[in-house]
């Protein structure tokens, strides 16, 4: 009983720190996006495009880990604990994110090359006017799945500590 109870923090465990990783790495994509606006905001013209492709970068990744492994962990929980609700949910709130992911991906495309960026620099305060709509359903939607399933299933002291960053 012990050797299980150590094998199910391990594996719970291990999800409470990729969550927390992948929460760090919306925390720095945020700031990023701020960093971005408020260059456009300030001038336009002098946002190049390594900057964009930074702010890119990060979004991907950001996307990526979410859909690669965050969220496949995170239905893997709900089905260790048989938590069928959490699981219909799961696949609701995952349907409903796709629409950010294709806003992302047609970013990431319109801002693709160096001519495209010249092209399309001022759509950019609009573009992100875009993407602030659609990341901050995303967020809350994502925020709706850690709740629900990960924090649920959490030990105490993981699962106070997992509501307290999703709120």
């Amino acid at each position: 009983m012990l050797e299980d109870c150590k094998s199910a923090l391990e594996r719970w465990g291990g999800v409470h720190k990729l969550i927390d990783r992948w929460l760090d790495e919306r925390r720095e994509l945020l700031v990023n996006f701020v960093e971005l606006k408020e260059a456009c905001d300030a001038e336009l013209e002098a946002v190049t495009k390594e900057r964009i492709d930074g702010f890119s970068e990060l979004l991907m990744d950001y996307i990526s880990a979410g859909h690669f492994e965050v969220y496949p962990q995170l239905r893997e929980e709900a089905r260790a604990f048989e938590d069928e609700s959490a699981l219909t949910l799961a696949d609701r709130l995952l349907e409903r994110l796709e629409m950010s992911t294709e806003l992302v991906l047609d970013f990431d495309a319109e801002y693709a090359s160096p001519g495209r960026v010249r092209q399309h620099l001022a759509r950019l305060p609009a573009w992100l006017e875009r993407l602030a709509h659609g990341l901050t359903e995303r967020f809350s939607l994502e925020d709706q799945l850690i709740g629900r399933i990960h924090a649920r299933h959490a030990p105490d002291a993981a699962r106070a500590e997992a509501v307290s960053r999703t709120t």
